[in-house]
């Protein structure tokens, strides 16, 4: 039976444990000093002993001993199998025993971590995809990867670890989104990056690959988009580019799978050192700079456990250029204050000497090489004038035609969800009516039976006939996302944002909320103000999410017969003008501060391929299937106990009495039914009040009463602060009277009060049914998207966002029930 294999790093073994040495991190004269003295991948290592302060510790390699410090340690990553140690047939020698501890380092030494990094638009997380076999979305703009996606792929018997970081055009530290894709470069230490480039935009993509020159690593370069540049007209030897700058360059097409089999053998070569392009460069800065950076260097060499670390050529120039993540890496360095004092006296020489700040001189720098670089490279140079970018722009983005263009999409959107999507919404709850009425049939009477036909299949069963709506809303989402389309709609709002205190990028945030909320406040991070972030943040529960969309469905489906589409199209509209009016009152309360500059990228216009849209429709809607086998699976059966008990309520009437006097009157057959049947449902929602969940919505009645909402009502609501989509399924578990031939919105039309001044009236009537739509349009959104809020921006937003949002909920829905029934 084969051993697990375990990864560690050396210093993580204890004293006579053994490995064998993996992957040897760290850069520069560390790296080489630790590779000559005999710590190379496939040599076993064992630990001898710690000093008597613990560090440094002694280890024994191919018959000699030597000492590291455990800093030193910690970038040997070595791997052992389950349970081995000293006795484990490792021999310190660097020789094996046996056929099976050959196999150990075999596949010890195949696994390489991979991270992809790239610009926005560049095709990275396509190419993520097809190569992984992974369904993450793919955006065409800024922000859809906001977290690093890891993926598990095999390849010419090596396994790759590969991680797709978010899309940004620099690793600065002007993003939390550069930040992120910064550190995870540093201290995950990647065994190999992927630099993704656009190879129809090399000037600008070419800028990032300098900086991850700066830091020397591993870097294959995949040329994205190769057909485009080969249209365009340009010829690019990329070869002689790649050995220019030390970086092997493969020519890839992600989105039909081209070259990614030979991107990932270069990968290999790369790993294993057998790729003869890759050397270390240095882009020269000019004399003065380089001055200034060696002096630097000079300081920052003093600190080997530094060094080991990271590139001090790299930090040199982040100091310069003030970095302060850079500051916070070289804090802990024995020499700090030294370091501090050239950097400080180096930049402010330099910037006295050249009249501008130093990141600047040194971006102009990089532009310069890339300008010489694609000189001696390029020929054909195409300004991509009249390009058919630009005619389509011509139309899509007037400034007559742009805005009402993009508002008959919207509509389209809306009314196509509608109508296209009834059609198989009909069937759907045909077979949900249809497995309730079997199962009922099939099975005895008692809370078994009511559970299932009345709790998870009216419950369940409620919700999941909206699926086909949800696919529609997503499918023209996707649309907008792959076409280009999504950027420009933010280039058009561009103006009426900055009215009301938002950066045009927050458009994009703000119209991914129409999916969903969660992911929506979490590509905020593509915004550089923080006062953007939250503020924008802050609204995105207004736009309302596809999980609302199940709820508006119905109500608009059993009241608003006539113009559904424009009734759902006036709802996402006052969701709208309720973020504009929210930004601006935030604006002038919370953030009167000044804006960040608009600098977008418009991506040329791309024909979305089927495999992606089809893949964007299957994600979100098995993630709404996942959703139903598991928290509404959860809330309807929570619901229905909470409806169904206690069973021994004492009732105003005796209404098996009332029903003998009803069999016995006499009446025809067709009246003695529909008598049965009206007692059914009043001993029905008796039985409901004096229920547990009963008791719970009398509890909440009198705070929306004033709404026009019932007990009933109230406790929908309230089920759905764990998600929208269980408001549909408990009104239709609450609103199960026993017809089982009637729909869940036919029940809604034919349930009427009881009890009290209202006896006999309906519960529900348009003008219910549209304020009902407006307080879950507003109201607090799902826990995930409050959590969402929570981790970005912290508990205090979160709060505010609660209470401000339930407050304008209740507010403007008291406005509109009192004004609509007074007229």
């Amino acid at each position: 039976m084969e051993k697990e294999i375990i990864n560690k790093r050396l210093s993580e073994l204890k004293t006579s444990e053994e490995g064998v040495i993996t992957k040897v991190f760290g850069h520069g004269s560390f790296r080489n000093r630790i590779t000559e003295m005999g710590f190379v991948r496939g040599k076993t290592v064992r630990v001898i002993k710690n000093a008597p302060l613990s560090d440094p510790i002694e280890y024994e390699i191919m018959g000699y001993r030597i000492a590291l410090r455990k800093s030193e340690a910690e970038l040997i990553e070595v791997s052992l199998p389950s349970g081995g140690t000293a006795g484990s047939g490792l021999p310190s020698g660097g020789t094996f025993r046996d056929e099976s501890v050959n196999r150990f380092q075999h596949v010890t030494g195949r696994t390489i971590n991979v991270a992809l990094v790239g610009n926005p638009n560049s095709g990275k997380t396509s190419l993520f995809n097809v190569a992984s076999g992974s369904h993450e979305r793919v955006g065409n703009y800024s922000g859809v990867t906001v977290d690093a996606k890891q993926a598990v792929f095999r390849q010419d018997g090596y396994t790759f670890n590969l991680f797709d970081l978010p899309g940004t055009y620099s690793i600065t530290e002007y993003t939390p989104e550069e930040l992120y894709v910064r550190r995870h470069i540093l201290d995950a230490m990647p065994d190999v990056v992927i630099n993704v480039l656009d190879a129809s935009n090399l000037e600008r993509n070419l800028f990032l690959t300098t900086q991850l020159i700066d830091m020397d690593l591993k870097v294959v370069i995949a040329l994205n988009m190769y057909d485009e540049l080969e249209k365009s007209g340009l010829k690019l030897d990329y070869r002689n580019l790649g050995r220019m700058i030390g970086i092997p360059i493969v020519p890839t097409v992600a989105s039909r799978g081209e070259g990614i089999r030979e991107l990932f053998k270069t990968v290999i070569d790369v790993f294993e050192d057998n790729e003869p392009i890759v050397r270390h460069i240095h882009i020269n800065y000019g004399k003065d700079i380089e001055h200034s950076i060696r002096l630097l260097q000079d300081e920052i060499w003093k600190n080997t456990d530094l060094v080991a670390r990271y590139s001090s050529r790299y930090l040199a120039i982040k100091l310069l250029c003030n970095d302060k993540n850079g500051y916070e890496v070289v804090e802990p360095a024995a020499n700090f204050a030294e370091i501090s004092a050239v950097a400080e006296h180096e930049r402010q020489k330099l910037e006295r000497q050249y009249k501008d700040c130093v990141e600047t001189i040194i971006t102009d720098a990089k532009f310069g090489f890339i300008a010489g670089a694609l000189e001696e490279t390029c020929q054909g140079i195409n300004l991509r004038k009249n390009r058919p970018d630009d005619r389509v722009d011509r139309i899509m983005t007037h400034k007559v035609w742009g805005l009402p263009i993009f508002l008959l999409i919207m509509w389209i959107m809306f009314q196509t969800t509608f109508s296209l999507g009834g059609v198989p919404a009909g069937w759907l709850e045909t077979g949900v009516e249809w497995l309730g009425d079997f199962i009922g049939g099939i099975m005895r009477e008692g809370p078994l039976r009511e559970l299932i036909v009345n709790g998870i299949i009216s419950g369940v069963g409620g919700v999941i006939v909206f699926l086909p709506n949800i696919l529609i809303l997503f499918f023209f989402i996707s649309l907008m996302e792959d076409t280009g389309y999504m950027a420009r709609a933010a280039f058009i709002m561009d103006k009426l944002m900055h009215k009301i205190g938002l950066h045009g990028k927050s458009f994009i945030p703000l119209l991914m909320g129409f999916g969903c909320n969660v992911p929506a406040i979490m590509a905020t991070r593509t915004l550089e103000s923080r006062k953007d972030r939250l503020m924008t943040m802050l609204i995105i529960p207004f736009m309302s999410c596809s999980a609302r969309l199940p709820v508006y469905v119905l109500l608009i489906s059993a009241f608003f017969p006539s113009n559904q589409g424009l009734v759902l199209f006036s709802i996402y509209l006052i969701g709208i003008l309720i973020a504009i009016g929210s930004s601006i009152l935030f604006k002038k309360l919370l953030f009167a501060k000044a804006e960040a500059p608009f600098v977008m990228e418009l991506p040329p216009y791309r024909i979305p391929t089927t495999r992606n849209v089809v893949r964007h429709m299957w994600s979100k809607g098995s993630q709404y299937l996942r959703k139903m086998g598991t928290v509404i699976l959860a809330a309807s059966i929570i619901i229905w106990a909470l409806g169904y008990y206690p069973r021994n309520v004492e009732y105003s009437v005796d209404y098996d009495r009332v029903a003998a006097e009803i069999a016995s009157s006499g009446l025809s057959p067709e009246d003695e039914q529909a008598k049965l049947q009206e007692l059914n449902d009043i001993r029905h929602a008796e039985h409901q009040k004096q229920s547990y969940i009963g008791k719970i919505g009398r509890f909440i009645e009198p705070a929306i009463r004033p709404l026009g909402f019932d007990w009933q009502i109230g406790i929908s609501l309230f089920s759905g602060l764990a998600a929208k989509e269980i408001v549909v399924s408990t009104m239709a578990v609450l609103s199960n009277s026993g017809d089982d031939d009637a729909s869940l919105a036919e029940n809604l039309q034919k349930q009427v009060y009881t009890q009290g001044d209202k006896a006999g009236q309906p519960v529900y009537s348009p003008l219910v049914a549209y304020t009902l739509m407006l307080f879950i349009l507003l109201y607090v959104p799902c826990i995930a998207a409050i959590v969402a809020i929570r981790r970005e921006a912290g508990r205090k937003w979160a709060v505010l966002s609660v209470v401000y949002s339930t407050g304008l909920a209740w507010l403007l829905s008291f406005v509109v029930y009192q004004i609509g029934s007074w007229l």
